[in-house]
């Protein structure tokens, strides 16, 4: 099996294409922040196994892994990359019985905004979906929608994958994406991270 792999704009994220599905098309990614987390996921969990693992990031046909600082990628790449291969050369499950991918990016459910407020929200969240998450996919991150706040023009984003942690995520959150949203949405006064 051939794993490609890419470098991300964070420099201690890493991304591996399996050349297969992960969690397949359509499948919103699943951030594993730490072990615990992890268990939902057979693979991530394995992943977790090689020692400097700080992060595993599913997409919906990558594997975004985030490193310690003090790890290089020289000591770790080829275990990431044996492991990767043995898993899916085995048929293993990607996520456990049970477990799903995120069903709903929202943090505050679309239901709890009424009227304007909620009109806002779908424009939002539709900017998002079409706009920014293919190209933080394409860098091995995701950046998801938690909450607008209606009385302060405030949209709380999560940075997960290799967005989580990158140097350069404080400048695209703040001249991309919030420049975006303020464009198409004049009611957003500014973007925060979640």
């Amino acid at each position: 099996m051939f794993i490609q792999t890419e470098d991300t704009p964070n420099p201690q994220s890493m991304k591996f294409l399996p050349g297969q599905a992960v969690l397949g098309h359509g499948a919103l990614g699943i951030d594993f922040p730490t072990l615990e987390a992890a268990a939902a996921s057979p693979l991530a969990a394995m992943l977790f196994e090689t020692d400097g693992v700080m992060g595993i990031y599913l997409g919906a046909d990558f594997v975004t892994v985030t490193k310690a600082e003090a790890v290089e990628w020289m000591h770790i790449k080829p275990a990431l990359l044996g492991a990767i291969a043995d898993f899916f050369t085995a048929g293993l499950p990607v996520l456990a019985e049970g477990a799903g991918a995120q069903s709903s990016s929202l943090a505050t459910p679309l239901e709890d905004y009424e009227g304007e407020d909620r009109e806002i929200v779908e424009q939002i969240v539709e900017l998002i979906e079409t706009r920014v998450r293919p190209a933080v996919a394409a860098d091995g991150g995701d950046i998801v929608f938690k909450h607008y706040e209606p009385r302060t023009g405030v949209v709380f984003l999560s940075m997960q994958g290799a967005c989580s942690g990158c140097p350069s995520s404080t400048l695209t959150l703040k001249n991309g994406i919030e420049n975006m949203l303020k464009h198409y949405v004049p009611e957003v006064a500014r973007v925060e991270a979640a």
